[in-house]
């Protein structure tokens, strides 16, 4: 076996650059006679008896994955990730139908999204051929990541999402200077320092010789990532610079001798890489100096060219020169030190550098107001100008900036040529395997009743705990909570999961911003903890309580496969080691609202170097950007913003929880003051904010394909697809207006679904009486539609009473409706406004109006109609509902509409064809049935008659752009 595993692994290494015939080079490498069918049989044969996680399986893992999502691949057409380009690299391998069918079980396609990129069209330059030959750091980074558990699927995203970001910037090596700028949008603490290494690896590998990452505003912030690219990029030998590690003498000014894993967690080269035949990596900063104004800097920043009469960016100096990485704050002192020690260097026009701006939505926007600038000339903030400056002053100077929350980073004046607006690239990351975001707190889409929610199909069941002002505000079971999920998890270590998982447990409690009402809450807490009887009778008995009621059922819903105790007494016994681990110290509380390094340093949070971190935060704010909260569990949030991205970083919930995600709680307040007159329901604001976020990301997904090779939408065109679902939380403290104004939304085969109907009762029955003449086109009996789902298996059903209308009876409709807030639909109505100058896409439209078939099934007629089957419905997000149509009903419109493939089902083809779109309509109540029916009619003033339109697929040429927009030119409007 052993043998074998080398030989694969012999030819496999001589496939960098793609799949090659595999018989014909084993053969060559094993200098044998063997035919391609002893040599696949054998394989099979070992495929066969192979259990998933063998050398051999890992091995072809590695390489499939690899091959699976490479974006640049000259040898197949396929895209990533699918079947067909699997079957590619099959057919490039010259595999057996044996073979191909034992590897798709043990290494099945990862069907996952990749990353989404918006882009100015580019100057290609790095190839797979380049990012091979010159591969050194890259490589060993990846590596590194293998060792510490990452899978071949996590590895393979982050190398096609990093490559995305690198072939954007422009070629190192090129003579003429060009500074690309960037912004690479990821999720709340999902891994982005990740992501900005890789990009870093790859891109000092390719010829990048300059890299200023700006971490964050405070030291803290920094240090963190300092010590991240030190451990995972730089290198044990990078940091010796030729020190002798044995000679203790020789380490007394090396930096992390001190360093728990130091070491041992260090990345190690083999060896200096200059001696190695690459090039080394001079810090310029250390985990506990950012950089400082001396000549030992100034000189560090002087790059020795081999051939003195070329510039530094030519092949034969760059390739053979130093990089330098420097880790700063984002600080007005320290950036002017640099700022300062850039303007003594002579040749910097010749350096390319790159430039990575973290949380760059922070401290990095200008935020000054345009009306108070002075004629002609820009003013800055001070971060913004220095950031501004370094930018002019490094020539070659590629700026990408990341973050989750990416508003204020696209309403940045793209005309401002000094500015930070992403002008030639976004990259969306796609969401990580094991991430627990939005989703995991929200029932998104789901099609189960809300009285039938339980932990076992409802996220919110499992994982929310509401705060309403006539209950008792919980805060004590909150604190309970955290005890008792630290209990568990030190049984969960006892029985054998890893402790790393659990070496941090933590509590976010975040009431205010003021941070008197910060010492008030701690001061709160520790009264609480002090009284909780944790030790006696009265305290067992609430924790008991709460374990069965809650956790115990939670956890068996959730994570059945996860040691979790039987009962209370099974736990118990470690209920005694938790409270002192949270205890230790005297109070289990630390109040995070500092705004100096000085007062963080004294929290002693240092998350990388401190064995333990057991205890319940209180505060957020200074822990809503770039700080990554170990180990949260609980969470007690109460605080309002009106600021969209504010709030989201504040979701430090969002993230990953190995071992104890089915423990992670979420209590917050549904009913909270947002000023004197108005209360805001914290819960549903965040799930309108991550609706706007995930809109965002399916907008950009939509529009990132190309026409005619060339890009739909470029960054410039961003800011209209950003979404608000609420009128009281803004995008963005933004103060720049967009450049361009969106002006049609084409939606082939997709949902149409205004939210915004009207509230007042005239312009509700002015709504009814325009549907009314339409609801006397349906036929008098419902039609019994069948829609069975490939994917996920199930069979969804719906009864309707159907009929057909032309396209000029729709619009009559349409263009008449009185709207909330007409804005969102407008884009989507002139869509269909622009199929008239068009008859031959579309035919005509098929009315669906589902019926209930329940005995319970609540009717009524509408203004003499026919008893129609009504929906009650709260308008959840102020005035605003939520989803529009059935997920049920929604398969059945667009197979209709050819949105989806045929079906099995006689009655829905029998109603599908060419040029047809699809409306399913709902007549909806807001109050009780009670109230609003009488003699079996409903007022049509208080009757909301919602939609969905699914347009046929023939409205919209293949080759035809989904999105429209003009641009704003004073007062002039010219459609692009």
């Amino acid at each position: 076996m052993t043998d074998l595993l080398n030989l694969h692994g012999d030819v496999l290494a001589a496939m960098r650059r793609g799949p090659r015939p595999f018989a014909p080079l084993a053969a060559a490498l094993a200098e044998t006679d063997e035919t391609a069918d002893t040599l696949w049989t054998g394989f099979h044969k070992q495929l066969v008896a192979a259990e998933p996680e063998d050398d051999l399986v890992a091995l072809w893992r590695r390489s499939l994955t690899s091959w699976d999502f490479a974006t640049e691949a000259d040898w197949s057409a396929a895209p990533a990730r699918t079947t067909e380009r699997r079957a590619d690299i099959y057919a490039r391998l010259g595999a057996t139908e044996q073979v191909r069918a034992a590897l798709d079980v043990l290494v099945p396609v990862a069907h996952e999204a990749g990353a989404v990129v918006i882009s100015q069209e580019f100057e290609p330059w790095y190839t797979q051929e380049i990012a091979t030959n010159r591969a050194f750091y890259w490589p060993a980074y990846k590596n590194h990541l293998a060792r510490k558990g990452w899978s071949d699927a996590a590895i393979a995203s982050l190398d096609e999402s990093s490559h995305a970001v690198v072939e954007r910037l422009s070629n190192p090596t090129q003579a003429e200077a060009y500074g690309a700028r960037g912004l690479v949008v990821g999720h709340v603490q999902s891994g982005k320092t990740a992501n900005f290494t890789g990009v870093i690896a790859k891109a000092i590998d390719a010829g990048y010789r300059l890299v200023i990452v700006l971490g964050g505003t405070l030291n803290l912030l920094r240090e963190q990532t300092q010590r991240r690219l030190d451990m995972e990029l730089i290198g044990q030998e990078n940091i010796l610079r030729g020190a002798d590690p044995k000679n203790l003498a020789a380490l007394v000014d090396v930096d992390y001798q001190d360093d728990e894993d130091w070491p041992d967690r260090f990345i190690t080269h083999g060896g200096r890489p200059s001696l190695l035949g690459a090039f080394d990596i001079e810090r310029l900063t250390t985990r506990a100096d950012d950089y400082k104004s001396l000549l030992s800097g100034i000189r560090a920043l002087e790059f020795e060219k081999q051939v003195k009469t070329l510039p530094l960016y030519a092949a034969e100096n760059l390739h053979r020169a130093a990089a330098r990485i420097m880790v700063v704050k984002k600080n007005k002192s320290v950036l002017t030190k640099l700022v300062k020690d850039l303007r003594k260097i002579g040749f910097l026009d010749e350096v390319p550098t790159l430039i990575i701006d973290d949380e760059s939505d922070q401290a990095s926007v200008n935020t000054t107001d345009p009306k108070k600038w002075e004629s002609g000339k820009v003013s800055r903030t001070a971060i913004n100008g220095l950031i501004s400056e370094l930018l002019h002053r490094l020539p070659r100077a590629q700026y990408v900036g990341y973050t989750a929350t990416p508003f204020a980073n696209v309403f940045i004046d793209p005309t401002d040529n000094e500015d930070i607006f992403p002008r030639d690239f976004l990259v969306s990351l796609p969401r990580p395997n094991g991430y627990m975001g939005v989703q995991d707190f929200h029932d998104l889409d789901s099609p189960i009743p809300e009285d039938e929610r339980t932990a076992a199909n409802s996220q919110e069941a499992a994982h929310v705990r509401s705060i309403y002002p006539w209950d008792d505000d919980r805060l004590r079971e909150a604190i309970d909570a955290f005890l008792l999920t630290g209990a568990i998890k030190l049984y969960r270590i006892d029985h054998g999961l890893p402790e790393g998982s659990f070496r941090h447990h933590t509590m976010l409690a975040h009431e205010s911003v003021r941070m008197d009402d910060h010492a008030d809450l701690a001061d709160r807490i520790n009264e609480m903890w002090d009284n909780s009887a944790y030790t006696g009778p009265l305290g067992h008995e609430r924790l008991e309580r709460l374990f069965t009621t809650d956790f115990a059922h939670v956890s068996e819903a959730q994570a059945s496969h996860l040691p979790t105790p039987a009962n209370y007494d099974e736990l118990r016994p470690y209920i005694s080691r938790a409270r002192q681990l949270i205890g230790a110290g005297g109070r289990p509380t630390v109040i995070v609202n500092g705004d100096s390094d000085r007062y963080f340093a004294q929290l002693d949070l240092d998350f990388d170097r401190t064995p333990h971190v057991w205890k319940i935060l209180v505060g957020g704010t200074k822990l809503s950007r770039g700080f990554t909260v170990e180990g949260l569990t609980i969470t007690y949030y109460r605080r309002t913003t009106r600021q969209a991205d504010t709030l989201m970083q504040m979701g430090r919930w969002f993230g990953f929880r190995p071992g104890y995600r089915d423990l992670v709680r979420l209590y917050i307040g549904r009913q909270e003051r947002l000023n004197r007159s108005a209360e805001v329901d914290l819960y549903e604001a965040f799930e309108a904010i991550c609706r706007d976020e995930e809109v965002f990301r399916s907008e950009l997904t939509r529009y990132a394909t190309m026409v005619d090779g060339r890009p739909q939408v470029t960054p410039a065109q961003i800011p209209p697809l950003v979404a608000q679902h609420l009128p009281w939380v803004k995008p963005s403290a933004r103060n720049k207006m967009f450049n361009a104004e969106l002006v049609e939304i084409r939606s082939p085969g997709s949902p149409i679904e205004p939210t915004a109907h009207p509230t007042d009762p005239s312009d509700l029955r002015h709504n009814t009486l325009l549907w009314r003449p339409v609801l006397d086109l349906l036929q008098p009996n419902p039609e019994e539609f069948t829609y069975h789902h490939q994917d996920n298996g199930r069979t969804y059903r719906m009864s309707a009473l159907v009929g057909s209308l032309q396209h000029h009876q729709l619009l009559a409709v349409l263009e008449n409706l009185r709207w909330w807030n007409a804005a969102p639909f407008a884009p989507h109505l002139e869509f269909l406004r622009g199929m008239t100058a068009h008859p031959e896409v579309i035919d005509d439209w098929l009315l669906l109006v589902p019926q209930h078939t329940s005995n319970r099934r609540l009717e009524a007629s509408i203004l003499g109609s026919r008893p129609l089957a009504l929906s009650q419905r709260k308008r959840r997000r102020i005035e605003l509902f939520g989803n529009i149509s059935d997920p049920k009903h929604r398969f059945t419109a667009r197979r209709i509409a050819g949105g989806l493939p045929p079906t099995e089902d006689v009655v829905t083809e029998r109603y599908a064809r060419p040029r047809r779109g699809a409306i399913l309509l709902y007549p909806v109540i807001e109050k009780g049935p009670d109230e609003v029916i009488h003699n079996g009619s409903v007022a049509p003033e208080q009757l909301a008659m919602v939609f969905s339109l699914i347009a046929p697929i023939s409205a919209t040429a293949a080759d035809q752009p989904l999105v429209r927009f003009r641009t704003k030119v004073g007062s002039a409007a010219d459609p692009q």
